[in-house]
């Protein structure tokens, strides 16, 4: 008791255990072949049609497409950085869920075997293809870039 004062302890830790849920969101990544990440971060950006979003602990309910790019990660203070696809987030107050087609680490990126990819993807848009053969073409060169971009930034 501290001048007449005394603390409820259902609420201070009611207050504790929100502070601690505020300060962290889940990011959970799929693809069709398996979860590629799920871990609670601090921050996540990522690349929306109308451009990069960030995404901190109690965002407002949001689902959205998402377009090939770079995924960057906040956790512990760090950045860490993914090559992610097209596909669809789900923005909750504590968890970001993403579908893509496409998800790989940095660390995980072959550059050379991606390098190559974007040559043969942009040489293949050289030639007279239907329209479905355009999308996957493009979209085979989208995720090229995208593993290019996160790989270079890498290195530096």
């Amino acid at each position: 008791m501290v001048n007449g004062w005394r603390p409820i302890p259902s609420t201070l830790n009611h207050q504790q255990s929100t502070n601690d849920m505020a300060s962290t969101l889940k990011l959970e990544i799929v693809t069709p072949e398996a979860k590629i990440y799920s871990e609670d971060v601090e921050m996540v950006t990522l690349p929306g049609v109308e451009g990069e979003m960030g995404i901190y602990p109690m965002h407002v309910p949001l689902m959205t497409q998402i377009v090939a790019g770079e995924l960057a990660v906040r956790k512990d203070g760090r950045e860490y950085f993914l090559a992610i696809g097209e596909g669809f987030v789900e923005i909750t107050a504590d968890k970001v869920a993403i579908m893509t087609d496409m998800a790989v680490r940095a660390e995980q990126i072959d550059e050379a075997k991606a390098e190559e990819a974007r040559k043969r993807a942009e040489s293949r848009l050289q030639e007279k293809l239907t329209d479905e053969e355009t999308a996957m073409v493009s979209a085979a060169l989208m995720h090229s870039l995208a593993q290019l971009k996160v790989k270079r930034r890498q290195q530096r």
